[in-house]
């Protein structure tokens, strides 16, 4: 029996989450909703909808819609909490893109609401689906690395730019993710420094952007540090000429990069033939020296490649699209009525917390803060 599927958005998510619904063998869109009515004639022209497809301007006239079982929000982050309680309270079945909520007491209410609803609350962190991701754990938990030293991270482009989140929180938390997952651990210090450009430096991106651009923070540099010891650097910034996805970790007898923007190589396995007379320390020390200014990455900081690099190994990766998997993964969660564990609402949580944290470091111009 197929599951019900109602799509709240009809943006550019959005309109991912219909074409991969609308292809799954295991469930049915009944209904898209979306208050631009120009958004829902362009979903019906794309697809070529049924015309039993309720398009709606409107949770309300399609929150009793018979024969509907879950509901994919994918809206803009200020709308997350107020939609996936409505949709909890209606006894569906929730699907949010990230961030589940934009404060933490927000996000263990809607917790609380699922396991009081006994439905699955399942958030969209795609990039824990690519499969890069799973195949970096792999080599990761493998200890091919060797010991873990430091990571960093660069999620950059040049538009869109946010009214309701920064940059912080609009990007940020997919690093995170993919850092937590990889090292098994979640940070027990954070620190965020920041900057807003004046609207004179934005006006290219025209009068729209700058007015939701003033007051949210651009630029962010984030530091994580895990309890044993590993620190992670991720650079995010809106404004950025050149868009980068890329994720690096650096261990005693390789380095690992997952660069979504090379689609021939993804994921990089460099490894290293020796310890360069024991002392593993002296592995990228330079890079480790302090954090990246303003305009840099840690990259930049290495003059050239350590003189015990031995080889480049592009690694092979299954064919999959992450959020086919992603909604694959929400389909049989909803038929099982069981938890994802890496896409729960209690996982989101934590992430949520990491994020609330670092805001707060933000507002303090850069204290390091235990995450709370």
């Amino acid at each position: 029996m197929k599951i019900g599927i109602a799509v709240l958005g009809a943006g550019r998510w959005g309109v991912n989450l219909i074409r991969n619904f609308l292809e799954h063998p295991n469930s049915e869109v009944l209904a898209v909703v979306d208050p631009n009515r120009d958004s829902l004639v362009a979903v019906q022209k794309q697809f070529h909808l049924h015309p039993s497809v309720i398009l709606a301007t409107d949770w309300s006239q399609i929150e009793a819609l018979p024969g509907l079982d879950a509901v994919a929000i994918a809206t803009p982050a200020s709308t997350h909490y107020t939609l996936a309680t409505a949709t909890l309270q209606q006894g569906y079945h929730v699907l949010v893109e990230k961030p589940l909520a934009l404060n933490l007491s927000e996000a263990i209410e809607l917790c609380k609401l699922a396991q009081k609803q006994q439905r699955q609350l399942f958030v969209d962190h795609t990039y824990l689906f690519h499969p890069a991701v799973d195949r970096g754990q792999t080599i990761i938990q493998q200890h091919q690395l060797g010991t873990l030293r430091y990571g960093y991270a660069q999620r950059t482009h040049f538009e869109p730019v946010r009214h309701d989140v920064d940059a912080l929180w609009d990007l940020a938390v997919h690093d995170i993710a993919i850092f937590n997952t990889w090292l098994e651990q979640t940070p027990i210090q954070v620190r965020a420094t920041g900057t807003v450009f004046p609207k004179s430096e934005v006006k290219s991106q025209g009068e729209e952007a700058i007015n939701q651009a003033e007051g949210l923070a651009d630029l962010v540099w984030v530091t994580l540090t895990y309890p044993d010891g590993f620190q992670a650097f991720i650079h995010l910034c809106w404004l950025n000429p050149d868009k980068q996805r890329r994720l690096t970790v650096v261990g005693s007898l390789g380095t690992l990069i997952f660069d979504e923007m090379s689609p021939e190589t993804p994921l990089i396995l460099q490894r290293s033939g020796s310890n360069r007379g024991g002392n593993e320390n002296n592995f990228g020390e330079s890079a480790l020296a302090k954090p990246a200014p303003t305009g840099a990455t840690p990259t930049k900081r290495i003059a050239s490649p350590p003189t015990n690099l031995r080889y480049r190994e592009v690694l092979n990766l299954e064919p999959a699209e992450p959020l086919r998997r992603v909604c694959d993964r929400f389909l049989n969660c909803v038929q099982t009525n069981t938890p994802c564990p890496s896409s729960s609402g209690a996982a989101s949580v934590e992430l949520i917390r990491i994020l609330g944290t670092l805001s707060k470091s933000l507002e303090l111009g850069g204290q390091p803060l235990i995450p709370f």
